[in-house]
């Protein structure tokens, strides 16, 4: 019988790696690396479950969606009133909640403007429970920091409600199977909040590779490179200045699914291939420290050198079908903002920033601009197509936002599937705890868990192809 994971082995295998990396004769023990060994099989095994599987999970149609928000700073309020467009046709704002009143009041001041007089909660640290045991709501969704998204939506889901959670929905590998367990249990939908997956470029591409554009897919590479080092993570811009405490305490991929989730789609992820292992490592630490030296002798983080993320984390996950990911994190250097999202096969080939596209017989090069419309014209999504109004009117990333948040509503609304489920929130996500693992034990590999329980070989579209 597979034993389960526990918190303990999280906390041995932290000094078995610091060990390791301080001595450089524990390479050499076979009694510590047999330790190292079992502790890294136990991450891959499988963590019993209650409940059954809940792919394709469909619930009755709900005609108007009584949404509950928790969390309505800098992205919480922005997404709030791409929900409100589409009330009270198909959804509606029961309540709202931040530990901030100011938060509240600047939400709820513009929802009244719109019509909508939500309950509200705030004030304390708890005050979210009040709201997720309301029994007058559907779908629970969180834009908070990354420490309360899982306590959060176990929460949800145990009071009956579905929920959605922004990115990472874990950061744990017990987390991660907490959320699989508990929608399983409780038969909730529990979807993370990648919106990248529904911008345009990356469905003309997903759109392309189901009609055969690329032929076999062999490679992907992706990224989260986006310089938040300058009035981002020195600032109170992030609640508490939550997120550089991440780089404080942690060192690996930290924020995994902007890039990797479409291409996680593209090679059918959960859907006839699975991430298999991964190894990582981490560059040096300098720009945080450098920065620290510039920012008021009053903030916290002033002429800091401990801080534990280095400059740039390069992964590399090899699938069960023997394909490979380059997946990077680089939030503190001047690099441009990129997601890269590149996709190798044996008939095309495509790179962004900007977006780019070889095909086989054309020659040596990228396609000229007019040969490059044909394709985006002739594979690009319907979905883009049939919002193109609201999607102007709208927009939020370039509208993948909306379009986000509309596909979540409508499908709840018509009892469809959603686009995309707890499994792949779970193993986009736990991409960042294995590397932090891998990056510990010297870039060692470190095999993924299967959330689905082998259930990732059955061949199944993304919602977003499937139901359009």
């Amino acid at each position: 019988m597979k034993r389960e994971l526990s918190r303990r082995s999280f906390l041995k295998i932290s000094a078995l790696s610091g060990a390791m990396l301080g001595i450089s004769g524990l390479r050499s023990r076979a009694s510590d690396q047999q330790q190292i060994q079992e502790i890294l099989e136990k991450i891959s095994q499988d963590v019993p479950g209650k409940g059954t599987s809940v792919m394709g999970l469909t619930v009755p149609p709900i005609s108007q969606v009584r949404v509950g928000i928790i969390g309505l700073g800098n992205r919480g309020f922005g997404m709030t009133r791409l929900v409100n467009t589409l009330c009270p046709d198909k959804a509606t704002i029961t309540a709202i909640c931040d530990i901030r009143q100011e938060m509240v009041d600047k939400t709820l001041d513009f929802l009244k403007k719109e019509g909508q007089d939500p309950a509200n909660y705030s004030g304390t640290e708890n005050a979210w429970k009040e709201l997720v045991a309301r029994d007058d709501i559907d779908l629970i969704m969180v834009f908070t920091h990354w420490d309360l998204h899982v306590p959060m939506c176990i929460e949800a889901m145990l009071k009956g409600k579905h929920v959605v959670v922004e990115v990472p929905a874990a950061y744990t590998v017990e987390d991660c199977w907490k959320l699989v367990n508990t929608a399983e249990e409780t038969r909730k939908n529990c979807m993370m909040l990648e919106n990248v997956c529904y911008g345009a470029e990356e469905l003309w591409i997903l759109n392309m590779v189901k009609n055969g554009v690329f032929g076999t897919l062999t490679h992907a590479e992706a990224a989260y490179i986006h310089n938040l080092r300058t009035g981002y993570l020195f600032s109170d811009v992030y609640y508490n200045m939550w997120r550089i405490r991440h780089h404080l305490n942690r060192d690996g991929n930290l924020y995994t699914t902007h890039g990797l989730g479409p291409v996680a789609q593209y090679l059918d992820i959960e859907r006839g291939d699975r991430f298999e292992f991964m190894t990582s490592m981490s560059s040096l630490q300098a720009s945080l420290s450098e920065y620290s030296e510039t920012v008021e002798p009053d903030n916290e983080f002033f002429s800091r050198s401990d801080f534990k993320h280095g400059d740039m984390n390069s992964s590399l996950i090899k699938t069960a079908m023997g394909r490979t990911i380059l997946l990077q994190h680089d939030v503190v250097t001047p690099r441009p903002y990129s997601r890269i999202n590149a996709l190798a096969g044996t008939r095309a080939y495509h790179e962004g920033y900007p977006s780019r596209l070889s095909v086989e017989g054309a020659g040596h090069d990228w396609l000229g601009k007019e040969e490059y419309k044909e394709y985006w014209d002739k594979y690009q999504h319907p979905v883009w197509e049939s919002l193109k109004e609201p999607i102007e009117k709208y927009g939020g990333h370039g509208g993948m936002d909306f379009v986000e948040i509309y596909r979540l509503i409508d499908n709840l609304n018509k009892g469809l599937p959603l686009d995309m489920d707890v499994y792949d929130a779970a193993s986009w996500s736990v991409v960042g705890p294995l590397s932090e693992i891998s990056v510990e034990l010297g870039s060692a590999p470190v095999k993924f868990p299967d959330f689905t329980r082998g259930r990732w070989k059955e061949k199944r579209l993304p919602g977003i192809l499937e139901h359009v």
